[in-house]
């Protein structure tokens, strides 16, 4: 990581652990738009991470802008900020006029239930033509929430104006957005899971000297270390070759979404009942896990993109498929 990155990720650790308070998560989960902490982290340049800096952007390296992106899911931060990286950098590669504000990404056959979609200022669309701008016209239809009570909005979007082309599709980059949050989330699952057997005593011993627990903690750690190697390969790959990438995001979501899945039941079973509680922290990250799995293509879409290349891989060929994923 760069000098500058690393100045930048420690600057918005500390405006994290300052102003994302549990009266700022749980409006959030009311639909309460974080207006302040958007303004600071806004502050900060993190829209334009991702944009190069002759395009009127920050100019970071592209791998430590995207992880931002995981470290907004450390913090499970209820703002669309890596939609907004990534609507950014879609529209300066297609020519376009930057967001102003909040943006959302809409892939082609999406049904446009957009994240914080009402707040959002700026939408970046794909259509067959190519990826288009909106920015007026739009209307919210229906005003509802994920499993974690995050805005999720279904709305009508106009036809762009004017359409551009860019290599792959939005559904990948809004899929690396989620992969990503999702591992920091895991990462800040895990540690909060072994800081609290560690304190919990029972039987006069922490909970952490039971072999049993030993056990399960191993397991978590290795779901959470597979997430975080999925995410890493998902966004080399996007990197590297946007119109190849497809696969390995693909690999990467079905993976994590496996990984979602055991390490949140581990996680509440090692917290016991406190784990579901509204004044314990834990259930802000896992809900939020939950819901970033479903989005832009759940379990079952990424699976089949998978299964569709390994059949036609073929017997000979999917050996090195596989070794190659």
């Amino acid at each position: 990581m760069s000098e500058i990155a690393t100045i930048l990720t420690e600057s918005i650790e500390r405006l994290l652990d300052a102003r994302l308070d549990e009266r700022t998560m749980h409006a959030a989960r009311s639909g309460e738009w974080p207006d302040e902490l958007w303004r600071a982290l806004e502050d900060q340049g993190v829209p334009l991470a991702l944009v190069p800096e002759s395009a009127g952007g920050f100019g970071l390296d592209p791998r430590d802008a995207l992880e931002l992106i995981r470290l907004f899911g450390r913090h499970a931060v209820p703002l669309p900020l890596g939609e907004t990286m990534l609507a950014n950098a879609t529209l300066a590669e297609a020519g376009l006029p930057l967001a102003d504000g909040p943006a959302a990404l809409v892939p082609q056959g999406g049904d446009a239930r957009v994240a914080w979609g009402r707040y959002c200022r700026t939408f970046v669309v794909e259509t067959s033509a190519g990826i288009g701008r909106i920015d007026t016209g739009v209307v919210t239809e229906r005003e509802s929430a994920n499993i974690a009570g995050l805005p999720r909005d279904s709305l009508r979007l106009p036809y762009p104006r004017h359409s551009a082309t860019i290599a792959g599709g939005l559904i990948e980059r809004g899929a690396l957005v989620r992969a990503l949050q999702c591992a920091g989330a895991l990462e800040r699952v895990l540690e909060m899971t072994v800081a609290h057997v560690s304190d919990r005593v029972q039987f006069g011993r922490p909970l952490a000297k039971f072999q049993a627990i030993q056990q399960e903690l191993a397991k978590l750690a290795g779901e959470v270390a597979a997430a975080s190697a999925a995410a890493d390969l998902a966004a080399d790959a996007l990197l590297d070759d946007p119109q190849a990438a497809g696969f390995a995001i693909a690999v990467a979501r079905v993976r994590i979404g496996e990984a979602v899945g055991r390490a949140n039941g581990i996680a509440h079973q090692l917290h016991g009942a406190i784990g579901f509680t509204a004044e314990h922290r834990l259930h802000l990250f896992t809900t939020s896990l939950w819901g970033w799995r479903d989005e832009f293509g759940g379990a079952a879409y990424w699976a089949k993109i998978v299964g569709y290349r390994a059949l036609s891989a073929g017997p000979e060929g999917y050996w090195p498929m596989v070794a190659a994923a």
